[in-house]
Formats: C-alpha cells, sequence, structure tokens
C-alpha cells in the first residue's frame, strides 16, 4: 500500500482555496500511484472555526467543497477532514468528520470520537461524539481512521486520564491493518516529542502501524508545525515530514526497509520558526503587507523587528523612534544600528513637545524634580498613539512588543506599549527573549550587543531600570511559569525554593492585572498555557490563592 501524506497550510473559510490545494494535492497522489492521500483534520474549512460552526451558510460551503471533492476524486482515496450535520433530533448539530472520498463519491464517514474540552480547544461546544468507530476497506487493507484527540486517550492531563473510550484499541480490538489520525495540534514547545511518543506507544501496545497527518501554518494564536509522521508496528517512525512549512510525501507500506531518524531542531530555533511563521499566516490571512513597529533600543522590539523582518521581508517593516528627554543616546544609537542591519525602514517622531503639552493641559506633576506614574504612562500613550496614527496612514499591522513577563504582572501601559494588532512575543518571557536575540545572532551580528547587555529599561523617568519595579527576571520568570503554567500555589514555589513574601507579591500582581490581559492583542502561543482563548479566569473576584 502507498500511502501519500500531505500537510497542508489551509485559511479557515477559504473553501475555493482550500479546495483547490486539495484537489491539487490529490492528482499528484494518483499520478504518483497512491493508494490514497491524507489530510489533516478539518482541512476543508480550517482549523479552528469556533463560532463561524454556528453560520449555516459556513456549513452550507463546506458541505459543497466535499461534494466538488468527492467529484473529482478517482481511484486514489482522498481521505479529508471536515464538517458534517448531525441528522438527529437530539445532541449537538454537527460532527468533526473525516471523509473517505473516492470514484467520485463519498465511500464512507467516520465522526470524531473524543472532542477535546481544554486549554484553546472547545469542540464539545459545537460537535457530537461518534458513538462507534468501525473499519473501512483501502486498497484490500482494514483501516481505521480517527481525528487528533482520538488518538490521546491513553495520555494523563495533569496526573489523569480525561476520556474513558480509547478508539484506537477499539479499531486494533476490531482487526485495523492501519490506524490514520488526521490532526490539527498547535505547537507549544516539546510537543512533537510527545507526540512520537504518544503515538509510538499505541502502535508498539496494539501491533498495527499509524499515519499520523498534521496541519501547518498559523491560525490566529496558533501555529500548526506539521512534521506528519508514520509508525510501523512496532512503534518505531518510519517517515517524517518537514516542520513548519507545508510537505507531501509518499511511503510504501510494503518496503518499510528503514527507520526515519526525528527532525529535532534547537529549541530556540523551533521558537523562531513558529513565530515567524505565526506572524507571516496572520498578516497575510488577515490581509496586510506591513508592519510598524515602535523600536526603543530595547531587546524586546530588537527582537520583534528581526523576526518581522525575516517573516514579511525588510522592505514591508518600518520601525519609528520616538525619543523623549528620558532616552539615553545609547537607545537611540542602537534602534538606528539595528535598523541598519535588519535593511528595514525606519523614522524618528520626537515625543518632547507632545508630553510638555499633555503635562501643562493637565498639569499632572506636584514635584518638577520628580516623574509620576501619570507621566510615565502619557509618554508610553504618546508612542501608542503615534504608531496608530502610522497604522492608520500607512495600513499598517502595528507589533506591539510586549513579553510574557510584562504582561503576567502588568509591568505595561493600556492604550500605550499595549496598543497593536498582534503581540507577537506575549508568550515568550524575558529570559527567553535574551536567548532568542543571541540565538538570532548566530552567524552573524543582527541584534547590537549593547542591546543584550544593557540593564533593561522602560526609560520613561531618569535612570529608570526594570529591576527598580520587578524582581530580577530569573526569579520573576519561574515564578511565573509555575503559577500560570504549571498552575501551582503559594505554598508549592516556595517549596521550589523561592521566598513567600516575593512568590506572594508576584502572584499578586498576576491577579490583579487580568483586566490588562483581557484588552491585550492576541499573540502567538507558545508554551503549555498562554494569556488568550486557553485561560479564561474572571476579572471582578475576590479570592487569594495559598
Amino acid at each position: 500500500m502507498k500511502i501519500a501524506v500531505s500537510q497542508i497550510n489551509v485559511t479557515i473559510g477559504d473553501f475555493a482555496g482550500n479546495t483547490a490545494k486539495i484537489i491539487e494535492q490529490s492528482r499528484w497522489a494518483e499520478k504518483e500511484g497512491a493508494d490514497l492521500i491524507v489530510f489533516p483534520e478539518l482541512t476543508v474549512c480550517g482549523y479552528p472555526p469556533k463560532d463561524l460552526l454556528e453560520k449555516h451558510s459556513f456549513i452550507k460551503a463546506n458541505l459543497e467543497a466535499v461534494e466538488k471533492i468527492a467529484k473529482s476524486s478517482g481511484k486514489t482515496a482522498i481521505i479529508i477532514g471536515y464538517v458534517s450535520v448531525n441528522e438527529s433530533s437530539n445532541g449537538r448539530p454537527l460532527f468533526n468528520s473525516v471523509g473517505v472520498l473516492q470514484g467520485g463519491r463519498i465511500k464512507y464517514v467516520q465522526h470524531k470520537t473524543l472532542l477535546p474540552q481544554y486549554d484553546v480547544f472547545d469542540e464539545a461546544r459545537y460537535f457530537e461524539p461518534a458513538k462507534k468507530h468501525e473499519l473501512v476497506e483501502i486498497a484490500g487493507r482494514k483501516v481505521g481512521l480517527t481525528a487528533c484527540e482520538d488518538l490521546w486517550s491513553a495520555h494523563q492531563f495533569a496526573g489523569r486520564r480525561l476520556y474513558h473510550d480509547d478508539p484506537a484499541k477499539v479499531l486494533s480490538e476490531a482487526g485495523a491493518d492501519l490506524i490514520i489520525n488526521l490532526s490539527a495540534s498547535p505547537y507549544t514547545i516539546g510537543k512533537q516529542k510527545l507526540r512520537r511518543k504518544l503515538i509510538s506507544e499505541i502502535s508498539s501496545n496494539y501491533g498495527v502501524g499509524v499515519v499520523y497527518c498534521n496541519m501547518v501554518g498559523g491560525n490566529d494564536e496558533l501555529v500548526f508545525d506539521g512534521r506528519s509522521f508514520i509508525t510501523n508496528a512496532k512503534g518505531q517512525m518510519v517517515y517524517e515530514g518537514k516542520a513548519f512549512e507545508e510537505d507531501s510525501f509518499i511511503v510504501d507500506l510494503d518496503n518499510l526497509s528503514e527507520i526515519a531518524e526525528p527532525r529535532d531542531m534547537p529549541r530556540m530555533e523551533e521558537i523562531r520558526a513558529t513565530l515567524a511563521l505565526g506572524l507571516q499566516d496572520y498578516m497575510h490571512k488577515c490581509g496586510f503587507k506591513k508592519a510598524v513597529i515602535g523600536l526603543s533600543g530595547g531587546i524586546d522590539s530588537a527582537v520583534v523587528a528581526a523576526i518581522a523582518c525575516e517573516a514579511i521581508g525588510s522592505r514591508n517593516v518600518t520601525g519609528v523612534l520616538m525619543p523623549s528627554e528620558y532616552s539615553s543616546k545609547d537607545s537611540v544609537e542602537d534602534a538606528k544600528i539595528l535598523a541598519t542591519n535588519l535593511g528595514m525602514h525606519t523614522s524618528i517622531v520626537p515625543i518632547g513637545e507632545i508630553f510638555n503639552a499633555y503635562k501643562d493641559t493637565l498639569d499632572c506633576s506636584k514635584d518638577p524634580k520628580s516623574v509620576s506614574v501619570v507621566e510615565e504612562n502619557l509618554q508610553a500613550r504618546i508612542r501608542g498613539n503615534i504608531l496608530m496614527a502610522v497604522s492608520n496612514r500607512d495600513g499598517a499591522l502595528v507589533l506591539s512588543t510586549g513579553n510574557k513577563s510584562e504582561l503576567s504582572v502588568g509591568y505595561c501601559t493600556l492604550y500605550g506599549d499595549m496598543v497593536g494588532g498582534f503581540a507577537l512575543i506575549s508568550d515568550i518571557p524575558k529570559t527567553m527573549v535574551y536567548e532568542l536575540a543571541r540565538q538570532i545572532n548566530q552567524g552573524s551580528i543582527v541584534i547590537p550587543e549593547n542591546t543584550i547587555r544593557k540593564a533593561p529599561s522602560a526609560e520613561l523617568r531618569p535612570n529608570q531600570k526594570d529591576q527598580d519595579s520587578l524582581p530580577p527576571y530569573d526569579k520573576l520568570d519561574p515564578i511565573i511559569s509555575a503559577y500560570v503554567e504549571e498552575r501551582y500555589g503559594v505554598n508549592s514555589i516556595v517549596e521550589m525554593g523561592f521566598e513567600r513574601k516575593l512568590v506572594e507579591h508576584i502572584i499578586s500582581m498576576i491577579d490583579r492585572n487580568e483586566y490588562k490581559r483581557r484588552q491585550a492583542a492576541p499573540g502567538i502561543k507558545i508554551t503549555s498555557k498562554a494569556f488568550g482563548s486557553g485561560r479564561r479566569l474572571p476579572i471582578a473576584r475576590k479570592y487569594s490563592e495559598e
């Protein structure tokens, strides 16, 4: 049996474009003599469609696309993911389905059984689970069809299994020669190693080969990293597709002589690729061609600028330098050097006169020798207004430059440095921002060494340093990670070796700044728990963590 796997980058709701890709790849597979070709989960409509699933016109267009693909099918079976309608009067109105299209018709349909309802997933909101799993015969083989979560039954989530059903076990006991899994599994750090382990164990435990086809590309805050693979009945990986790009390959199950080596990437290279692909697709799929960034001479804006230039080309990125009386000469010079190294456009818009006009109008400073929080925030908001004006003028997407550490504890200004259409590094802790900078500088210096070496500062008052208001980042970031990503409480974090007073202070800052994060621009999910759709907490509450 010759199996083609096609991990494609689809756009949610682009039925014409998605269908064209599916048909093109299917014809390629047929020309190459493949018995079947496998596409990712919900290939036809894109993933995750969210409340578009509540629109009747969306479902209709999805079904019409499936019919078009089915009519184009020939001898090679096309296995796609799409949305089908639950004709029963009970249960959710839709199914997340896997269809086998062959000979001009829909030959077989298998619905998804396990519907994830954690983190960024909310499939039980829309879909009814399958009541049964049966085998379908393709090219003389008994094939079991599954969708993404159907193979995650045995996985321990926070120390427990979430599901009673195990589709892989049911299919193997029914005599499956092969299990096929259509997936839309978004990237997080370490996810691919977990997928390999999980599917390898299924193969070896049940003595059945598994074809795993994962989506690739960015959709809003999620980036799908591809890396589709096939395992044999011993649990050995026999082929692995490319990471972070479209890829199609064919494997002959009757001639599996070699075992594939994992295509692992260094962690920071992997994260950089995730950010670049996520930004590139977000802009392309939203219709933006240009980006604008406030260049401060600091590490955060430097990393965002470097990745933006990589993702969409330097000619499409503009950096705006907005110095005030508190901006150091080094910072302005560092920003200029960065822009030159990247080959990006820049403009300089000093904010001193605007800032003075605000101060005169509001009479906000009672002590002429000090700078109040009001004045600090005014500077940030002046810069935010300038960036949004450039965005309106040039049709460019503003990329905010705040990192996860700042966003966690509220060390950011609403309608100031938080303005923008996309928060590229909002799930990247400050310590990791420095790692990214060093990775970007491998081979040649892009980000000035002075930007990396100097103490971070918002430069909103004389001689300001981040550490005037925050603990050192090498202490702050592990506490944030423990609380936000691992969901540890105060006592558990203290047991890790941190001072109780410090832990309580940081957690208090995280909790009381939920209102800021609710108003933040979307950003790319990198860690196991990012701020955004996967973390849902009330703003108004009276609860203290212990």
